[in-house]
């Protein structure tokens, strides 16, 4: 057997280090293939980071609550049978993100059980929804060829079926370990599932997200989060870093660089309520979410048009107005606030927006967003209305010029035609650039947003 290093991957993010959270294994520990190592944290996400091989765990290399760069190592395994060589980013022949490369074995032929070892991290589960996809972090893999059912077994179709036999030197309980990628687990996590209890449905035995959500829900587990006991200390410290050191310094550069003014209106939302409740009820909008910020996506991205200089970037020199809008969606995940950014949507169908709506929520939950994901974004709408909020004053995202704050929708009292009657009522609010965006501009601006939702057929022109 040998003992081989483990260095910290690069996590898909284009990142340089990363924080030792936890461990979740200790030296003498055996491990198998895909068994969670440790959690680390980096400036977008928390992140488990499973192991690509079995054996047993020899030294923890760096001690939790450590920053080190990608590349380093940070844990000393003694393999299964061989040698099993990991490399950092960078430093071997695939240099991609990928989800999980094939574990290096000795290229002697001799050594049947360490390819044994390789061939269970082969076995690591695509994707749900990219076929092919591997593990975050460990580089590239070929397409995966074999496919298992829950509890190992291979599937019966094709070639699929002559997957080899494990030898007889491995542990019989490393031939079932809980298929899950980082996002998984930590979704489980989040969600108090304990993903052994999970009936995995996918193609190779692996556990999705659906999976998690459904196990979640008849454990009835999704619940208000109970207040916390306070401890013994009468005071507590946190440290400033990862995700809330990322969010602090944004919002205080925009804070203190751009001169922020805000407008506010109430708008009568009925229309839009029952539009809403239309798509919901049509067969083309059949399994997608369907939600007013829908409407007020496509609102913002109708409003942009007619006034321009909204969706604008300033640089000192010069003024950048976007002929295109790249939507971004105040999103917050359990790790802080993300704001990733649909792209081009004034391209995109209505149908076309619920969809990229809901796979950037269903990405920022998981946290699978990319930086790619969050860059380049010209205007930001945030849902302050599923808090319950009615209005806010929010800061503009950086190197943009506006953001828009949708408040809860309640039904009030509101008068029409000199008769009050309940209608649904929400309040439309929008922080600007004062450097780039006029007062007469950001009040037209804002009243087209209303004018929308007031009447949604004004999306047809």
């Amino acid at each position: 057997m040998a003992v081989s290093e483990f260095p910290l991957p690069d996590v898909g993010e284009g990142l340089t280090e990363a924080e030792i959270v936890s461990w979740k294994v200790a030296p003498g520990d055996e491990i198998v293939v895909n068994q969670v190592l440790v959690e680390i944290e980096t400036a977008k996400s928390l992140v488990e980071l499973p192991s690509p091989f079995a054996g047993t765990v020899q030294k923890l290399l760096v001690e939790e609550g450590s920053t080190v760069e990608v590349g380093t190592p940070i844990i000393s395994v003694q393999s299964v049978g061989g040698s099993v060589e990991l490399t950092a980013p960078g430093s071997g022949e695939d240099e991609s993100h990928g989800m999980m490369s094939d574990v290096g074995a000795e290229s002697s032929a001799a050594d049947d059980t360490a390819a044994a070892v390789a061939d269970t991290a082969s076995t690591i589960a695509n994707d749900d929804d990219k076929p092919g996809a591997v593990l975050v972090g460990y580089g590239t893999a070929g397409h995966v060829s074999s496919r298992r059912r829950k509890g190992g077994q291979p599937a019966k179709d094709g070639a699929a079926a002559a997957a080899k036999p494990r030898p007889a030197s491995v542990p019989a309980s490393f031939a079932s370990p809980i298929i899950a990628k980082p996002p998984i687990r930590k979704l489980a996590k989040d969600l108090g599932v304990e993903l052994a209890e999970v009936v995995a449905t996918g193609l190779a035995g692996e556990t999705t997200r659906e999976d998690v959500i459904r196990h979640a829900s008849q454990a009835s587990v999704f619940r208000n989060i109970e207040t916390p006991e306070w401890g013994d200390e009468r005071e507590e410290r946190i440290p400033v870093k990862g995700v809330r050191k990322a969010i602090a310094k944004a919002m205080v550069h925009s804070a203190f660089t751009a001169p922020h003014v805000s407008v506010f209106t109430d708008v009568d939302a009925t229309r839009t309520m029952e539009f809403v409740k239309r798509l919901k009820n049509s067969t083309d909008f059949a399994g997608v979410r369907v939600s007013p910020l829908l409407i007020m996506a496509k609102a913002v991205s109708w409003a942009v048009r007619r006034n321009p200089t909204v969706n604008s970037s300033w640089t000192d020199k010069e003024i950048i107005v976007h002929h295109y809008v790249n939507l971004g969606i105040a999103a917050a995940t359990p790790r802080g606030l993300i704001v990733p950014n649909v792209k081009d949507v004034q391209e995109l169908s209505l149908l076309e927006l619920a969809k990229s709506l809901e796979q950037l929520t269903i990405t920022a939950r998981d946290g699978k967003t990319q930086p790619a994901e969050m860059s380049n974004g010209t205007i930001t709408i945030t849902n302050i209305g599923s808090y319950g909020m009615d209005t806010g004053t929010p800061i503009i995202n950086p190197g943009e010029a506006a953001i828009v704050a949708l408040g809860s929708i309640k039904q009030k009292p509101w008068v029409v035609d000199g008769e009050v009657r309940a209608r649904y009522v929400t309040t439309v609010s929008a922080s600007f650039d004062h450097r780039i965006v006029d007062g007469d501009v950001a009040s037209r601006f804002v009243a087209d947003l209303a004018s929308v939702l007031e009447e949604p057929a004004l999306l047809l022109d």
